[in-house]
């Protein structure tokens, strides 16, 4: 029998196995992503494998110290690369800018709202918490903003998982957390959310609340069976602000957001660069149609290097 896009030369079904990280929004995420490959495809038998990452052993270095978005993904893409999986699942946001040679992302999941969260035992708001009050994120992005918005208070590195997080906030040990709303939602756990935070006070990390299918640009079989689960309007959005990242050739090191949206068949995409204590920030936007994603991204980025950001982006690199 001739082989088919998902079986076999000899007629039988393929296995697929599908690399990620063991923590239980990888998971959640994981599960979410195999159960959409299983609707669409009911005959082919899709499996899971937990691969270990450096971030996932490293719980106490900052993120920008352990060495940026690969943290989470590199041993995953190596696994891929050596044919031990045939697909992995990532939050994109977690995917450096450039990827290896030979993997692409073949799918983009309908994404899930991208937008930060605040989480008080106080029950606040960001501008009803008291002066000094201890705020923690690992994220430099979140950081600045922060910083920027309330100058007053104490923000604070924070690693760990979504359950090690809310525990700290709910103890005493930090007055409030950030966290992105979607793993919150994917957890069961949007109930502890105090606050949403709006795109004008906290503009979210490139691909934040969306899930990707990732696989070996050679695998006609895998490609296949991601490209069903495609969502081109997220896949698009994503597109544009990944290749914003790109052109600036930033990461973990400098606070970077962008958020695009597809908007009566127009995509706008906005973006900044900031300094880590939030003090000087560059941001801008720009509109255009959905098939020029990636040429926006890059206009946008060399936008705002053109308006000052390079000189930011020289300081991040400086202080590495």
């Amino acid at each position: 029998m001739r082989e088919t896009a998902l079986h076999k030369s000899d007629g039988s079904a393929r296995t697929f196995l599908v690399g990620t990280r063991g923590s239980a929004l990888a998971m959640a995420q994981t599960e979410m992503a195999v159960a959409a490959l299983r609707a669409r495809h009911p005959d082919v038998a899709v499996e899971i494998r937990v691969l270990h990452t450096g971030g996932d052993r490293d719980q106490r270095t900052p993120l920008a110290q352990l060495g940026g978005q690969g943290v989470f993904v590199k041993e995953i893409e190596n696994a891929l690369q050596a044919g031990e999986v045939d697909l992995a699942v990532h939050s994109l946001k977690d995917m450096p800018s450039e990827q290896p040679e030979g993997l692409v992302i073949a799918a983009v999941l309908e994404r899930e709202d991208p937008r930060d969260a605040l989480i008080s035992r106080l029950g606040a708001g960001l501008e009803d918490l008291p002066k000094g009050a201890r705020v923690g994120t690992g994220s430099l992005r979140r950081q600045a903003q922060l910083r920027a918005l309330r100058p007053d208070l104490q923000v604070v590195d924070l690693r760990g998982n979504v359950d090690t997080r809310l525990r700290k906030a709910a103890s005493g040990e930090y007055d409030a957390v950030v966290l992105a709303l979607a793993g919150l939602v994917r957890l069961g756990r949007a109930a502890e959310v105090t606050a949403i935070l709006p795109f004008d006070v906290m503009l979210p990390a490139v691909g934040q609340g969306a899930v990707c299918i990732e696989a070996r640009a050679d695998d006609e079989q895998a490609l296949a069976l991601a490209r069903a689960v495609d969502h081109p309007a997220s896949h698009t959005a994503c597109l544009a602000e990944r290749n914003f990242l790109r052109e600036l050739g930033g990461g973990c090191r400098v606070p970077i957001a962008a958020y695009a949206t597809l908007q009566g068949g127009r995509l706008w995409l906005r973006g900044l660069v900031a300094s880590a204590d939030g003090a000087r920030m560059v941001r801008g936007s720009v509109t255009g149609r959905p098939e020029e994603a990636s040429r926006l991204g890059q206009g946008l980025a060399r936008q705002l290097l053109a308006e000052g950001c390079a000189e930011l982006l020289r300081e991040g690199a400086a202080h590495a």
